[in-house]
Order: structure tokens, then sequence, then C-alpha cells
């Protein structure tokens, strides 16, 4: 086969997974997780169900991929604010802002559970907390934040704090856990 025509395959099949996804997104926004079905997306994404079945098995599936989707998209966001410019302090103020807006996002129940057991969620969370840990470490070498508890310590404080942001109900609660947080990262006088 010529290598345009893999290319035009794989990019297709891209394409189609990628659409699914979204259409996932949407169902899982007006619904909830446990209201996505197969037959939803297919009838969604405008796919046969057989062509559904051979990108994913079952809705389980489904909602497993669009969340290791939405894991990296947190991930890269995080990123893009910890790469800013300003302060070891600033930006790491801004990083705890953006993960406790995102723990409030966070879908309970059952399904929810299910789908934090993933290996792209372990991944996920060791790449935050070393975002974090150097964050602390750099904020720490300018005297900004305490010395006397090491970084990795800081970071497993911050991201277990600010996952109380999921009970939140307010973006003004959400500002004042961070506050709170942050205050506990101060060098002591």
């Amino acid at each position: 086969m010529p290598k345009l025509w893999n290319e035009t395959i794989d990019a297709h099949r891209a394409a189609v997974r990628e659409a699914i996804l979204d259409t996932t997104a949407k169902l899982v926004a007006e619904g909830g997780l446990r209201s996505v079905t197969m037959s939803q997306v297919a009838e969604r994404t405008g796919i046969g169900r057989a062509t559904l079945y051979k990108y994913f098995p079952d809705a389980e599936a489904v909602l497993l991929a669009w969340h290791e989707r939405q894991v990296t998209a947190h991930l890269q966001q995080l990123a893009g604010i910890r790469d800013r410019t300003g302060t070891a302090m600033e930006r790491l103020e801004a990083v705890l802002e953006a993960y406790a807006g995102i723990a409030r996002q966070r879908h309970g129940g059952e399904l929810a559970a299910l789908l934090h057991q993933g290996e792209h969620v372990s991944h996920a969370e060791r790449h935050l907390h070393g975002m974090l840990q150097h964050l602390l470490a750099e904020a720490a070498e300018a005297g900004d934040l305490r010395a006397d508890v090491p970084p990795a310590e800081l970071a497993q404080y911050c991201l277990h704090a600010l996952t109380a942001a999921a009970a939140l109900t307010s973006r003004t609660a959400v500002a004042r856990l961070v506050a709170v947080t942050l205050d506990g990262l101060r060098p002591i006088p």
C-alpha cells in the first residue's frame, strides 16, 4: 500500500476517534457520565454502531478514552500556566488556582471513581506532583516559601488540600481555599 494511502486512512481513523470523543464530551455535559450509551454516541457522531464498535468495545471504553483526553488537556493547561513569565510564587499560585478550578469540575459517583483508576490518572498525578515540586523548590530558593519542609511533601500537601475544591460551590470559595493552602506554604517567621 502506498504511504499516502496509509496516511489518509490513519488521518481518517484519528478524525473519527476525535469525533466520537467530542460527542462523548457533549453527552457528558448534557446528562452526566452515566447517560452515555453506545447508541447515543453512534447516532450523535453520525456513524453506525458497527463502526463505533470497531473503535471501542463498550461505553466504558469510550468514557475512559474521553477521560484520558480530558486529563491530558488539563495537564497541558497547567504546564502552560507554569511556563508563563513571572516569579515562581506567581506561577505557583496560578497553577494552584487552575488545579483547584479543575478539581471543582470533577464528576462524582461510581463511574467517575472507575475512570480515575486508570494508569493515565496515575501518570498525570505523578507529572503534576513533579510540576508542583519544581515550582515549590524554586519559590523556596527565592525565599518566598518555607524551606523546612521538602518540596515533595509540600506538593503532596497542595494536591490533597485542593481536592476539597470538588465540594465547593463558587469561585470565591475556591479562591479562599487556594489562599489558605498558600498560607500554609509561607515561611515561618
